[in-house]
């Protein structure tokens, strides 16, 4: 297993990165000069302090980040062997193909290996670009290749301050959306800083470097900027169609980056389907929107050589069924209050069973089960219905993907940003149920037109978009745990904007009398610049104490298990094992694996539940014809599976292979009546006994406190 020790020896860093200070001097763009030619000069000036204040704390998170990055690892100093065990899990499957184009010996036997790839599942050949997202790694590989670097960076370098790079890209976007929706740039330094000092929660690219996630989320966030750009109104026709441009690219590059993609980008279909319902978003424009979905989807789809699980989305499914529904209601937003909400009614069912049955004919047509055991782990997670499939467990057992703890928001708290951002999730809320009421009574009157146009902050297209956006991806974030970085980043983003919103002080002041344009002005900056002092004084020193704590890396027991593999195993040997630790092998050592942590193919995940038989109880006859099958060489067996404490029981992973094989698990506890006990003790405790059945078949070659290795007699 992996540690972080404290280092023997330290030195004093000088750090020089600040938290840049809230400016005094934030008269902006509400409150300008008079005179035109002095008001439009005030203007550029904002706007031009604005974006060198966006940039600048972009930079300064992402050297933070590598900083924290360095002295946690130590990474500058450790060996090469220790840099890549530190990419765990499928972090160190995702960096191994940066790795193996660098080192084919032309770009393209590079791509020839990837797309005929025979070392990442044994006696099979894979097409690695179709089946998993690693455009990325591979455009990297070929920018090394193409510059004058070589002698001056170090590949490992050259990627992770890519990723640290992304992050500056990613916090500079949450600035603008900040910006974009407030009108004043104030609201993004807060939304920065808010993002930064709530670290915890809103990333953490620092110790998943190669994670997808972080290759995605910066490109999501340029999209929602852009989204919220584009949906102001009156826009120049130049301006919109750049800024739908904008729009196709951030969504191809995110689309391209991660596989999880369609269903973050379903919310967000969702999103726009609400707002254009209840006629809260200009129905051409979400038109528009539905269509770079459908577009960018199918881009992809072509790069990933017809991947069918994109084509077999729901998002596809349910963008068309919108348009198609739309088309045969053109009616939709008339009629009385009631005439609509049956109509809104109506339209909901049409399009949802339209939604399903294009997916369930197009998944039918395809033959697509790859995507089968995600809907398994929500029926199973959302109650409906109890489950023994292995797959489905894996991930209901994992803390990922369990409820959003309850510490979330303590931590969230201590920096004031659950506050704020429940106040304003609060006022915006019962703001946008009043618009959306009176949108459907479709009143038209003067009088009622203009009591409407006071509630401005949420009859604002990007205010309602990015308001409902919040909402969805927070029922996300509750349900899944792993999801909260996708609605954390955006909380910073809707709180900030909240805080420095004219129209959100204008409604307060005038439920309680006393509003006037000098009082606006004076609470939508005062409070925020209040906020930062008090977020730069809290955070200041944990920061610099993040800063000057010094660890290394420290796993002697893999460092020497891939040391040995590599000095002692054949190169064309297959490794058999857990799919955390395989990553690891392939990284390595470049041996040849049976099964990998990259899930969403349903022959994998059939491979994985055979190869973990060595964790349930099974006999070693059965366990060697099971792993021959795949051309297993070697099998390594972890005590810390074999023995784990983790979990509870009924979700360490022997249980899961237990439950699945039909047998009871072990421990004090009840088990499920029509569970019965197994003819054979687990195999991964008694092949350490050394008896003739097992020694027939298994021969011990290597160990040390963590890791058993034993090879595979050929013999049947």
């Amino acid at each position: 297993m992996m540690y972080i020790r404290q280092r023997r020896e330290t030195k004093t860093v000088e750090v020089s990165e600040g938290c840049p200070s809230p400016k005094q001097n934030v008269n902006l763009e509400k409150k300008l000069p008079s005179g035109c030619a002095s008001g439009r000069f005030w203007k550029i000036l904002s706007s031009v302090v604005g974006g060198i204040v966006a940039l600048c704390i972009g930079l300064l998170t992402s050297v933070y980040l590598a900083t924290l990055h360095e002295n946690d690892l130590w990474f500058s100093n450790i060996k090469e062997v220790e840099r890549e065990i530190s990419f765990r899990t499928e972090c160190g499957l995702y960096y191994s193909y940066y790795k193996q184009m660098l080192q084919a010996p032309t770009l393209l036997q590079g791509f020839h290996g990837l797309i005929y790839d025979n070392k990442t599942e044994s006696m099979r050949t894979i097409n690695l670009l179709q089946r998993m997202n690693i455009y990325q790694e591979v455009f990297l590989s070929v920018l090394y290749r193409v510059l004058p670097i070589q002698k001056y960076l170090e590949p490992v370098y050259f990627y992770i301050y890519t990723l640290f790079g992304l992050q500056a890209v990613y916090v500079t976007a949450l600035y603008i959306t900040s910006w974009l929706l407030s009108g004043t740039w104030l609201s993004g330094l807060l939304a920065a800083l808010w993002y930064v000092t709530n670290r915890t929660d809103t990333t953490r690219v620092e110790f998943t470097i190669p994670l997808r996630e972080n290759w995605a989320l910066p490109f999501f966030a340029i999209q929602i900027a852009a989204i919220t750009y584009f949906l102001r109104p009156n826009l120049q026709p130049l301006s919109e169609r750049l800024t739908l441009l904008a729009i196709f690219i951030s969504t191809f590059l995110f689309s391209l980056t991660w596989q999880f993609n369609q269903f973050m980008m379903l919310l967000q279909a969702l999103v726009l389907f609400i707002l254009d319902s209840l006629d809260m978003l200009p129905a051409m424009k979400a038109t528009w929107l539905y269509g770079i979905q459908i577009s960018c989807l199918l881009l992809v789809c072509t790069l990933q050589f017809f991947n069918s699980m994109i084509l077999g989305s729901l998002l596809i499914s349910f963008n068309l069924s919108v348009l198609i529904v739309r088309k045969l209601q053109k009616n939709l937003k008339t009629g009385t209050f009631l005439t609509r909400i049956g109509k809104l009614l109506l339209h909901l069912l049409l399009v949802f069973c339209l939604t399903l049955f294009l997916n369930s004919i197009i998944k039918k047509i395809l033959n697509l089960k790859s995507d089968e055991h995600i809907f398994k782990f929500l029926k199973a997670k959302f109650g409906f219905g109890a489950t023994r499939d292995f797959d489905a467990n894996l991930y209901l057992c994992e803390e990922a993907f369990g409820l959003l703890p309850l510490n979330t928001f303590q931590r969230l708290s201590e920096t004031l940003l659950f506050y704020a951002y429940m106040f304003v999730l609060f006022v915006t809320v019962v703001t946008a149920s009043v618009v959306a009421f009176r949108n459907l009574s479709d009143s038209a009157s003067p009088q009622s037109m203009g009591q409407t146009r006071k509630c401005a902050v949420d009859l604002k297209p990007e205010a309602a978009y990015n308001l409902i956006h919040t909402i969805l991806f927070g029922v996300l974030a509750l349900s899944t745990m792993r999801m909260k970085y996708l609605w954390t980043s955006h909380m910073c983003v809707f709180a900030s904007f909240g805080l420095c919103s004219s129209e959100i002080w204008e409604l307060l002041l005038r439920l309680v009398h006393l509003c006037n344009p000098k009082r606006i002005w004076v609470m939508r900056y005062s409070v925020p610049i209040l906020t930062l002092l008090y977020l730069c004084c809290k955070s200041w020193p944990g920061m610099m104490d993040e800063l000057s704590e010094l660890k290394e890396f420290y796993d002697p027991d893999t460092v020497e298990l891939m040391n040995w593999i590599s000095s002692n195993t054949p190169r064309k040997a297959v490794f058999a094992g857990s799919m955390q630790l395989l990553a690891g092998v392939k990284l390595c050592t470049g041996r040849t694996l049976t099964n990998h942590p990259h899930y969403e193919d349903k022959s994998l995940r059939e491979r994985t539940q055979a190869v973990y038989q060595i964790y349930a109880k099974r006999s070693p006859e059965e366990v060697h014809s099971l792993l021959r099958s795949f051309g297993t060489d070697f099998v390594i067996l972890e005590d810390s599976i074999c023995y784990e404490r983790r979990h509870q029981r009924g979700c360490r992973l022997r249980d899961l292979l237990d439950v699945a094989n039909g047998h009871e698990m072990d421990g004090p506890g009840d088990s499920d009546p029509d569970l019965r006990p197994a003819d054979h003790p687990r195999f991964c405790e008694e092949i350490k006994r050394n008896l003739p059945s097992y020694a027939a078949h298994f021969t011990r070659v290597f160990q040390n406190k963590t890791f058993h290795v034993y090879r595979l007699s050929r013999n049947k």
